[in-house]
């Protein structure tokens, strides 16, 4: 299964991948955190939606 992960550096906190993502995604204060490394499905999406390419999904 693919791993997810998300640069906290890049994140802006705009909350798109959590409204698409929120199995593998969260809101921390400002930014968004990974809550579940392992993709539920739904990461991909999340990261081809994020506006500042901070989702990887290997």
């Amino acid at each position: 299964m693919a791993t997810v992960e998300l640069d906290q550096n890049k994140c802006i906190g705009c909350g798109t991948c959590v409204a698409l993502c929120p199995a593998n995604f969260e809101m921390d204060g400002a930014k968004a955190k990974v809550k579940n490394t392992e993709d539920t499905g739904c990461a991909k999406q999340a990261s081809e939606n994020c506006p500042v390419s901070a989702i990887t999904v290997k």
